[in-house]
């Protein structure tokens, strides 16, 4: 029993012994993220809603000619 005593207050005298340092924590200073703006490309490909229109349209007509 003696030994499992000391075994365990070596392991809790372990485990706070490396819980943490004396010294401050190093804190670098904020720096504002670079703000990037870019404009849409125009382009001449469907939107999504049209493709999306469109195939609900062909699984409707599908459902519609069985």
């Amino acid at each position: 029993m003696k030994k499992l005593a000391a075994c365990l207050s070596v392991f809790v005298w372990a485990t706070s012994a490396s819980a943490g340092a004396l010294n401050d924590p190093v804190v670098e200073p904020q720096i504002p993220p670079a703000v990037i703006s870019q404009e849409a490309a125009q382009s001449s490909a469907p939107t999504a809603d049209i493709v999306l229109v469109l195939s609900m349209v062909a699984v409707f007509g599908a459902a519609l000619a069985h």
